[in-house]
């Protein structure tokens, strides 16, 4: 039996073009019937579409193929109107699975947020003071006093963005690892972060917090003046991503440590 699709568009003209092109092929499903969705856009429309099927449970049996219609693209596909066969590239297609991070925050008035990441969760100060951080793992204090401006942690998959911006580590898909990595950090010297196993849970407390604000950031959200949190990765909540064979998301990753 044929899969369902559905198309999910940014609103650009090129994505739209490309949509109108695929539709004329396609049989456009609603998102909570379709097999595969089809996102065209960008990565930040790749992951509004990842972050809509995170909030829906009966969505994570679903497989996400992207076409690039953005900028860098690294979680989507080139694809070529002239030249490609869509039904031939979804068949042949590789599949990825990825997980979200998990992020727990709780702020100055007691209040509990929940929001989901799949690049990473990310801390800020939220003044010109500088921020102080208390990070655990699993439970076990392993740096009572952290200054810095802020602290990443990130996937895999999301070593390649803003934790490689901030000087930090590109790890492989399959190192099931986590990157810990700290911005502008002054005190304790020299320490530039850390590689966490996957299963790691992460609890970072912020320290004189009415005087230094932070805020947590899960890939696009943002929850103030937080207090705490916690992270790990969810593994009750699989995301599978479709790739080109020859340029499937573990070659990306690769790659991206020689780019220049």
């Amino acid at each position: 039996m044929p899969a369902k699709i559905a198309i999910l568009a940014a609103k650009t003209q090129k994505a739209q073009n490309t949509t109108g092109f695929l539709r004329k092929s396609i049989k456009d499903e609603p998102i909570d019937k379709a097999d595969i969705i089809i996102t065209i856009g960008g990565d930040g429309f790749m992951l509004q579409t990842l972050h809509q099927i995170i909030d829906k449970s009966s969505y994570h049996q679903q497989k996400i193929y992207g076409i690039n219609r953005g900028s860098y693209g690294f979680l989507l596909n080139h694809f070529d109107t002239q030249k490609d066969d869509i039904f031939e590239i979804l068949e042949n297609a590789e599949a990825h699975i990825l997980y979200p991070l998990q992020l727990t925050a709780t702020d100055k008035h007691g209040k509990t947020h929940t929001a989901y990441a799949i690049n990473e969760v990310s801390l800020f100060r939220r003044i010109a003071q500088i921020a102080k951080l208390k990070i655990s793992i699993d439970g076990q204090v392993r740096l009572r006093e952290l200054w810095c401006d802020g602290i990443i942690l990130a996937t895999p998959a999301g070593s390649t963005a803003y934790n490689y911006a901030a000087y930090g580590p590109i790890v492989p898909l399959d190192s099931k690892t986590l990157c810990l990595t700290p911005l502008a950090p002054f005190r304790p010297p020299r320490w530039r972060g850390a590689l966490l196993p996957h299963k790691s849970k992460v609890t970072i407390e912020v320290l004189e917090s009415e005087k230094r604000p932070v805020s947590a950031v899960a890939d696009n959200v943002e929850i103030t003046d937080v207090i705490k949190i916690d992270v790990h990765l969810n593994y009750d909540i699989p995301l599978t991503l479709l790739f080109n064979p020859d340029a499937d998301l573990k070659e990306r990753v690769l790659s991206q440590q020689f780019s220049l």
